[in-house]
């Protein structure tokens, strides 16, 4: 650029100089020719000036040569960049479906090392009965022998009671041997689930989504046709007069437990099981005794109920949002074990609708069962086939509707009934397996879900 400057300045002066003789020329001799060339110097000068031009245009090309020669060179190296990049991505990809089917097949082998701990659970509770009651013998044995040996202190000890010692001895090393055994499978199993939950745990956190909001199980399941809730035997009531609940069928003066029609507030008749048998009415929701009804049914099933009042039902859930929607209302469980013990808790209730997906808080009141459902917390109810945004997907071991709020758990009423096989010893996998918030593993009978007003004089 200086050299075209340059150049540039030095063109007038030429031009000036090849001017300036030829007025001097011409003041002296006017009638002397002009000249038809230049003046060697300015030929010189001119040549020159267009000879740094050359220069300076070269430099200028170099320079910008070189500048073009850098940025393909770091477009070069964007597109390796952006190549290694799409190669990881792709890397990435392959890992996250791989990270997929493990998940999938850890979740597999998370529900069978969950059945075999439980199987072991039983086990080694079945052996501690039989250690214990070994003991509580061999105990009775040597305080009879130690009876014996003082009473008879001469006598030497016969070969049959020595003899037993060293086979109760025997059996007692043995099922010493079988517990360790047991505890130490047990152990193994507990370290396979905890290892199986830190890595659903670091997956989760990678960001690998879980199944969008209403997507089915792994397993396929066919579509159900289960018929609604069934009716068995109606108290017969006027249309045109009926109750708003079992309450106010109580105060009419009909006390005995059956299945009555009631018209709640806003809605349309409902058939409901008025259940008295504790000298209070109670509006039953649930049933269960002996696992004749699969409860593991379907959204629609579980908003308008199914089963039959004369066994095992559920009610429906907007058939009980209607009722509870009325005034203040306590939820009662009543649970029965296989032992015959029945036990029971008493919660406040507030149930939202279907937009909620029928969100239910409890506070507990009274009752034998501590924390058997979370309090304070608002719980979603969710099928397999329906649960709402944010909740974990759980497993089918956990199968059933029922209200959850941030995990799974073992406290599902409306859970699988193991039904009790025949033909065989004592079989501890059967019922309900239920446990309540930190507390213990349960085997559950039968199982009652029941509602009434806070105030029995509500619906007179």
């Amino acid at each position: 650029m200086h050299t075209i400057k340059i150049f540039l300045f030095i063109i007038p002066l030429v031009i000036s100089s090849k001017i300036d003789p030829d007025n001097s020329s011409f003041d002296s001799v006017s009638l002397e020719p002009k000249s038809r060339f230049a003046m060697l110097d300015d030929v010189k000068i001119l040549a020159n000036g267009l000879l740094q031009l050359g220069h300076g245009l070269k430099d200028f090309v170099h320079k910008t040569k070189g500048q073009i020669n850098d940025i393909f060179q770091k477009l070069n190296i964007f597109d390796q960049s952006f190549y290694d990049l799409s190669l990881q991505t792709n890397e990435i990809k392959e890992e996250e479906k791989e990270l997929r089917r493990t998940t999938s097949k850890l979740r597999v082998r998370n529900e069978e090392v969950k059945n075999m701990s439980l199987e072991l659970n039983t086990k080694l509770e079945s052996l501690l009965e039989e250690k214990t009651a070994l003991q509580q013998k061999v105990s009775a044995l040597e305080e009879q022998l130690t009876n014996l040996m003082q009473s008879q202190p001469g006598a030497q000890e016969h070969p049959e009671v020595t003899s037993l010692k060293s086979f109760v001895e025997q059996q007692d090393n043995s099922i010493k041997d079988l517990l360790q055994t047991v505890e130490e499978q047990y152990k193994q199993l507990s370290q396979q689930h905890n290892q199986i939950k830190e890595i659903e745990n670091q997956l989760r956190k990678t960001g690998i989504q879980e199944p969008t909001e209403n997507s089915l199980s792994s397993k396929s399941r066919a579509p159900r046709t289960t018929p609604p809730l069934q009716l068995n035997e109606t108290k017969s009531i006027k249309q045109d007069d009926l109750p708003a609940d079992c309450s106010a069928i109580y105060n009419r003066g009909e006390h005995a437990s059956g299945v009555y029609a009631i018209r709640p507030s806003s809605a349309q008749v409902v058939h409901v099981y008025c259940d008295t048998q504790s000298g209070s009415p109670w509006t039953l929701i649930q049933h269960r005794k002996d696992g004749s009804q699969n409860f593991n049914e379907t959204w629609e099933n579980y908003k308008n109920g199914f089963g039959k009042f004369d066994g095992e039902f559920w009610l429906g859930l907007e058939k009980i949002y209607a009722i509870v929607n009325q005034s203040n209302y306590i939820l009662r469980l009543e649970l029965q074990d296989w032992r015959e013990s029945k036990h029971y808790v008493e919660y406040s209730l507030r149930l939202g609708n279907h937009e909620t997906n029928y969100t239910l808080h409890l506070a507990e009141t009274a009752g034998n069962v501590p924390e058997a459902l979370p309090e304070h917390r608002d719980l979603m109810f969710s099928t397999w086939d329906h649960r709402a945004k944010g909740q974990l997907h759980c497993p089918e071991s956990y199968s059933g509707g029922w209200w959850r709020h941030d995990m799974c758990g073992e406290n599902n009423l409306n859970g699988k009934y193991h039904k009790p096989r025949a033909k065989s010893k004592p079989d501890r996998r059967r019922g309900i397996y239920w446990r309540p918030q930190n507390g213990k593993l349960h085997s559950i009978k039968s199982s009652k879900m029941m509602i009434q007003p806070t105030n029995l004089d509500s619906f007179k």
